[in-house]
């Protein structure tokens, strides 16, 4: 009970949030919503909420809506959402919203540094092709991630638009996104009762930011509305990178070693330690560079087999490693025996 009334109140705020920065909410509540939900009915969950919320904020706004640039964005975004929800069967969103941290930390610089306000006109000075980039890339992530938010929000900002066009506008744009995502998710057998439920409090608290709002923007000058955009953009980074940071060191255990070896041949190896599998780049100086991945039994070739197997019988320890050298590719089996450590080259 207390997790509900927790994320109901997590997502008023970050509703009320979205409605003076432009959007955003969804990113904002992602690490919310990860530690009730796995990480495949977060978008879903999400989508039905954000669905909500343009629909009642089209309503509110709908004679703000600039057309000229929902022209061009929805017939791009539309395919590469079905590639999206498409994709979200075969790669975890979480290395996706790891690299849109970094994306929308970069909007702190924004902040920070003076820029020239960009004027209504410039809306029609913007390359049409731009817009079609926009939309395959919103449609995309937003296939996958159930959320861009404040990911394209510099894009609203940099062309001109007031701040209620913004919120019209966007909300124009993701409507049909959304409807169409929430259809995708139901078919692919993601929307759980428990997602369904978490969506229907999304839905609720996004109907109270959309009326409210009309009553918020008239006191946001335009200056602050862009600034407030930009600074929700950073801390929405932020808080992306140390979900996804901790969530991705937790579960692959991510690590990188670098080691110099002063012995007979002097040499330099990085490492880089991923889940179960290692990848090295060894560097001779004046002769070779050598790199090993790490590999399983069954990738080492069949004429080998049987010598591996009669090398590493018994063996308490066994590591089977490729290598690519300037020379060719060969194998090398690292195994312990009665606490002695051997390694064996096989060509």
């Amino acid at each position: 009970m207390w997790m509900v009334v927790w994320i109901l109140l997590g997502t008023l705020i970050s509703f009320w949030i979205s409605a003076v920065c432009g959007g955003g909410a969804s990113l904002l509540l992602i690490p919310l919503l990860s530690s009730v939900l796995p990480g495949a009915q977060i978008a879903p969950a999400l989508t039905l909420g954000t669905f909500t919320s343009s629909a009642s904020r089209l309503y509110v706004f709908r004679k703000n809506i600039c057309w000229q640039i929902v022209r061009y964005y929805v017939p791009a975004a539309l395919p590469a959402v079905w590639l999206g929800v498409w994709a979200l069967k075969f790669i975890n969103p979480i290395y996706l919203q790891f690299f849109m941290g970094f994306f929308l930390l970069l909007n702190l610089k924004q902040f920070l540094t003076s820029q020239k306000k960009d004027r209504p006109e410039t809306i029609r000075k913007k390359s049409k092709n731009r817009l079609l980039i926009i939309g395959v890339l919103a449609g995309f992530i937003s296939g996958v991630t159930g959320a861009t938010g404040l990911l394209f929000n510099r894009f609203y900002l940099t062309y001109g638009l007031s701040k209620e066009e913004v919120v019209a506008t966007r909300a124009a744009n993701d409507i049909i996104l959304h409807l169409i995502k929430i259809g995708l998710y139901a078919s692919m057998g993601l929307f759980t009762i428990k997602a369904f439920g978490f969506g229907v409090l999304i839905a609720l608290a996004a109907v109270v930011s959309s009326f409210t709002i009309t009553y918020i923007l008239p006191h946001i000058s335009e200056r602050l509305f862009r600034n407030i955009g930009h600074i929700a953009m950073g801390i929405s980074g932020v808080l992306l990178l140390i979900h996804t940071g901790k969530t991705i060191y937790t579960k692959d255990r991510p690590s990188i070693s670098f080691q110099r070896d002063w012995d007979v041949n002097p040499s330099y190896e990085a490492k880089f330690q991923w889940r179960e599998d290692t990848f090295s780049l060894e560097w001779n100086p004046g002769k070779v560079l050598l790199i090993e991945t790490s590999i399983s039994f069954e990738e080492i070739p069949d004429r080998l087999q049987n010598s591996v197997k009669l090398m590493v019988d018994d063996a308490s320890r066994i590591v089977y490693e490729k290598i690519h050298s300037t020379t060719g590719v060969y194998y090398e089996i690292h195994y312990t025996k009665h606490k002695i450590n051997y390694k064996q080259t096989l060509k």
